[in-house]
């Protein structure tokens, strides 16, 4: 065996047991849901103030590339709520909040699912909010961004005024997470073992 025949098959061992040793996670997508029967607010008699919180609790540690939120609720009077998402690590994020100038009328959320690439903010759109909208604050779901997703996630509601009262049934984190740095280790070795493998040409006799 030449020197060149040694190093292809030097190549070639390494990226068979780089593949078999370091599982390839390019870009998983996690789905995490709870189903829940809580009362917003958690005292209805009050009809005003903090509903108990919903938890996922994610078993498993994943580097957060991008989340979306999804929610279902019945609720007689949507202005009245405010929804944040709380990590692990405490880090919260306002999803909808309301003021007095943007008064409306309406019910429930349904399959409402907020996602920082959506193309129609929230404020913009009419209750029960089916599909994919923008969170209406200031914050971004990119704050989770680089987290680690493992731990207790609090989907967390404050019912701002009197009278109107509902139901919170569902709650879903979707997570893409980072590739794993097996990924760029396997994609090294492929190049090696390519060039290694590119045919030589032979020089021409002089």
């Amino acid at each position: 065996m030449d020197t060149r025949s040694r190093a292809q098959w030097i190549v070639a061992v390494l990226l068979g047991v780089g593949a078999m040793s370091f599982p390839v996670f390019a870009n998983e997508v996690y789905t995490y849901s709870g189903d829940f029967n809580l009362q917003i607010p958690a005292e209805p008699d009050t009809s005003k103030g903090w509903m108990a919180d919903a938890v996922i609790e994610i078993d498993q540690h994943v580097t957060i590339l991008d989340l979306d939120v999804g929610i279902t609720l019945t609720h007689s009077s949507v202005f009245d709520l405010q929804i944040s998402l709380q990590s692990p690590d405490g880090t919260t994020v306002l999803l909808n909040k309301y003021d007095f100038s943007e008064f409306f009328e309406g019910e429930d959320y349904s399959q409402t699912i907020f996602d920082d690439e959506a193309q129609t903010p929230i404020s913009q759109a009419q209750p029960p909010f089916t599909g994919r909208f923008r969170p209406n604050s200031s914050d971004s779901l990119e704050l989770f961004d680089g987290q680690d997703a493992y731990g207790p996630w609090h989907l967390q509601i404050y019912d701002a005024y009197h009278y109107d009262t509902g139901t919170f049934e569902n709650f879903e984190l979707t997570i893409t997470t980072v590739p794993e740095p097996a990924t760029v280790v396997l994609l090294v070795l492929g190049t090696g073992l390519a060039a290694l493998l590119r045919p030589r040409r032979n020089p021409k006799n002089i």
